[in-house]
């Protein structure tokens, strides 16, 4: 599912925003806008299926605005180049991760000492219940 999400070319479908960045640049922080804001829609993508939507959907709720619009930022860089690419590669890692289904966890046994410990709790717990009983004088 995820393995051929680079193979996609989201290009047509990303619309990339510059602004004044924040960020490392000196003097040219104030002049330039290195700062590189990559919106992509999610609902309205031709290259992602149904499924992969509403997977994305649901998992990047928190990054995605209310007109279901995924928003990622970079301004780590001096350029806006190499911020751009950063945006892209932030976004093919956020997809690809978000489509990964998730390992199921595989039961492992107690450990000795964690069978111990519950077992030595059930004995305080049992002396504390004898102990609230009436005593017969």
């Amino acid at each position: 599912m995820q393995m051929y999400i680079r193979d996609r070319d989201f290009q047509d479908e990303f619309v990339f925003q510059a602004s004044r960045s924040g960020g490392p640049g000196g003097q040219n922080v104030n002049k330039v806008s290195t700062k590189v804001e990559l919106r992509f829609h999610v609902v309205d993508s031709a290259l992602l299926t149904d499924d992969e939507k509403a997977v994305i959907s649901d998992k990047l709720i928190n990054k995605i605005n209310n007109l279901g619009e995924l928003i990622l930022v970079s301004q780590k860089e001096r350029s806006q180049l190499k911020n751009k690419e950063n945006v892209i590669e932030k976004f093919y890692l956020i997809i690809e991760k978000a489509l990964t289904p998730r390992k199921k966890r595989h039961q492992t046994k107690p450990t000795k000492a964690s069978v111990e410990r519950r077992l030595e709790s059930k004995r305080v717990q049992a002396k504390t219940k004898i102990n609230r009983k009436d005593v017969d004088l």
